[in-house]
């Protein structure tokens, strides 16, 4: 952005009004320069991470900046460094629509899906061999920033992609984000342009030093810090956070001629892209390439991954690339959790367009899941709601992709066996698609002699009663329904959210009324003594009456909410559903055969035996009476009304997260319309409804071509339509 010569020339002035804070013999008409003096020693530090004046020293001018524009308020201007920082707390965050949706990434994880890519691409193209940019899959929060007249009007979250969050405040907090840059120089009037805010791994641990310095709890991972402190609503608390941005993608701009030049190939999550000479600063010459792009915008200071894009040619050298990436990623000031993979040139992108989901020029290669090794110390036992005894690894803590990992899940004593683990050993685990920790092995060959066997017991960790496995099953089971552990959960997820969403009333309370004895059952719920509890420290009259109100409200839960709140082994929200529609009145299920509860949409043999199971035991049936008199409905809503809608006939799932609906609004949505919800996926499912992260489901949807797969904004337009 700075030539040799400007930079010497900045340096000097810099030197020079160094001095002048010294004597406070600034003018009013030296703001000019201060200000280009401090914005060059941004850009130094934070684009190119290479400060040439020590933080003091940025201090002093900053302070005489400050003092200048407070002493003249009217010479205080928009783009000033100062003008970042704001000084009240943002309301709220409104939404907006973006000027071109923002997209997804189709995903790779080996070779053999690059190669694939890239056959499909040569033949749309017409072309053997393709030039192609490449650059890292930045692992932080996406954004979507506005230019116009050289000035950031606006920063929005991704959202649904085509409607995001307005988060411009924060925004400008962020360092590396330029609050103006001389797009008229490129002929440019407006501009839309995407990237990604991080927090670095060294901020990243600054920031949990200072919190542990304060008994605040830590921050879980980078990325997730990054995306919570763009909805923060204090401003100098997003400041203070110090997070960086990488723009990489331009999407839409409009030439000073006012004629529109819409990125007709979509833009996405994970965009970014070599260079190419751009003899003369013109948006003609800059956007032929998605490396002339990223120059553009380096060129005009923003952060964008310049030096970290390749341009090359055919697809092996791009594998070549992304492996060699791969082993370095560890060595990056940042996570990055994969690289992206573009067609260099734009004519070609736009040949080969897009589909509802991704753009067919680009794919992101995913690293594989990150590892370490370290020690298993000790195993504890615990009882789930179901009897379930399930293992979990207490682990010499060991970060592994910016999460500390302490405790791992090792499943049953088969998985345990399988494994060879025992305690003391020295084991190799992954955090797999970075985010669920497992252990991958045990690492025999470092042993000592002082490990000891796993001893699964033979009885309840927590009534002792003797636990029980099924022979078609891995897990052992207390059978024991009292087990406090048993009940306790139950009683949890009774009232978690997804059920009878019992708000104020979270697992800590739960606990807390169960020790107490204030709290034996489900029904027990509601009949707590809150005149005893009213005497507990932390529980004062607005607590109590948000606990009591959330209580009350939960009596009118539908039926299915309530089915499913129950536990019942194998019945999730979807089958709760099917079971509520099946019957008028629950307890009616005890007279319900194996065969007719298998002729039920989407229940067989396993499910159905546990629905007959759980309404054969007297004391299951007594307790949904107690249920009944205390106030809660057990009789189905069934509505005639819904059969013969738009959607009769047609059957739904959904998969990976919604970010514009509730999974729960969407499912109503189906349902209303007369459509029904199925579980998994099979020949008889209609529709998948993709949101973001979606997984298996998804790939084995699209082996079956009698599925529908739309995004969450075609299901939108479905249900509008």
């Amino acid at each position: 952005m700075y030539s040799q010569q400007e930079t010497v020339k900045l340096q000097k002035l810099t030197d020079t009004l160094l001095q002048q804070t010294k004597s406070s013999s600034f003018k009013t008409d030296e703001l000019n320069e201060l200000r280009d003096v401090l914005r060059f020693h941004e850009y130094r530090y934070y684009i190119l991470n290479d400060p040439l004046l020590s933080d003091f020293e940025y201090d002093s001018l900053y302070k005489q900046l400050e003092k200048i524009e407070t002493e003249n308020p009217d010479l205080i201007i928009s783009s000033s460094p100062t003008q970042r920082v704001a000084k009240g707390l943002t309301k709220d965050f409104p939404t907006v629509q973006h000027l071109v949706p923002m997209l997804s990434l189709e995903n790779s994880y080996d070779a053999e899906d690059l190669l694939d890519w890239d056959r499909k691409a040569r033949e749309l193209t017409d072309l053997e061999t393709i030039e192609y940019c490449v650059e890292p899959k930045f692992d932080g929060a996406s954004i979507s920033l506005i230019y116009e007249d050289d000035f950031l009007i606006r920063g929005a979250t991704r959202g649904d992609g085509v409607e995001g969050d307005d988060i411009t405040t924060n925004i400008r907090q962020i360092r590396s984000v330029p609050l103006s840059a001389k797009f008229s120089s490129y002929g440019i009037q407006q501009i839309e342009i995407r990237g990604e805010v991080l927090m670095t791994k060294k901020n990243f641990k600054k920031y949990n030093d200072l919190l542990a310095e304060q008994n605040l709890p830590p921050l879980a991972n980078p990325r997730n810090s990054a995306a919570g402190s763009l909805r923060i609503k204090d401003p100098k608390e997003v400041s203070r956070r110090n997070l960086e941005a990488f723009l990489y993608h331009v999407s839409y701009y409009t030439n000073t001629d006012g004629q529109p030049n819409i990125d007709g190939r979509g833009s996405m999550t994970d965009d970014r892209h070599e260079t190419t000479n751009i003899d003369q600063p013109s948006s003609t010459n800059a956007l032929l390439t998605h490396s002339g792009s990223l120059e553009m915008l380096w060129n005009l200071g923003f952060r964008s991954p310049q030096k970290e894009k390749k341009v090359l040619k055919g697809i092996q050298s791009v594998i070549d690339y992304c492996h060699d990436f791969e082993n370095m990623r560890d060595d990056l000031p940042y996570e990055i959790d994969g690289m992206v993979i573009k067609v260099n040139e734009i004519a070609l992108q736009e040949k080969m367009g897009m589909t509802t989901h991704h753009p067919r020029w680009a794919i992101a290669f995913k690293f594989k899941a990150r590892q370490a090794t370290t020690k298993l110390r000790g195993v504890e036992f615990q009882v789930g709601r179901t009897g379930a005894v399930t293992p979990v690894a207490k682990l010499d803590p060991v970060a592994i992709g910016g999460v500390t990992v302490s405790s791992i899940s090792i499943h049953n004593e088969e998985y345990i066996k399988e494994k060879d683990l025992k305690i003391n050993d020295s084991v190799l685990i992954e955090r797999a698609g970075d985010v669920i920790p497992q252990i991958v092995k045990s690492l025999p060959e470092l042993r000592t002699g002082d490990e000891k066997e796993i001893t699964f017991p033979k009885h309840c960790p927590v009534c002792k009663s003797e636990l029980a496995k099924e022979e078609e099953e891995a897990v052992w089971r207390c059978i024991n329904i009292e087990c406090p552990a048993q009940v306790v959960e139950r009683i949890i997820h009774f009232a978690s959210k997804d059920a009878m969403d019992i708000r104020s009333f979270g697992d800590a309370n739960v606990r807390k009324f169960f020790e107490l004895g204030f709290l034996k059952d489900i029904p027990g719920i509601y009949e707590l003594p809150f005149d005893k509890i009213g005497t507990m420290e932390g529980f004062g009259e607005k607590s109590i009456s948000n606990l009591k109100s959330a209580i009350e409200a939960s009596k009118q839960q539908p039926l299915h909410r309530l089915i499913y709140a129950l536990g019942i082994r194998f019945v999730g929200e979807t089958t709760g559903k099917v079971l509520a529609n099946a019957i008028d009145y629950l307890p009616d299920f005890k007279n319900k055969s194996l065969e007719e509860l298998q002729n039920l949409e989407d229940i067989g043999p396993k499910v159905a035996g546990s629905i007959s199971k759980f309404f054969q035991v007297p004391d299951n049936i007594i307790m949904l009476q107690k249920l009944e008199e205390l106030g809660l409905n057990l009789r189905s809503s069934r509505n005639a009304a819904t059969q013969g809608g738009n959607l009769d006939g047609y059957t739904f799932l959904f998969t990976g997260t919604l970010t514009k609906l509730k999974r729960s609004e969407a499912e109503e949505m189906v349902e209303k319309n007369g459509g029904k919800l199925l579980s998994g996926v099979s020949s008889k499912l209609s529709y998948l409804i993709v949101g973001e992260d979606a997984g298996s489901k998804l790939e084995k949807a699209k082996k079956i071509t009698s599925i529908k797969i739309l995004s969450e904004q075609e299901f939108i337009q479905l249900m509008n339509g």
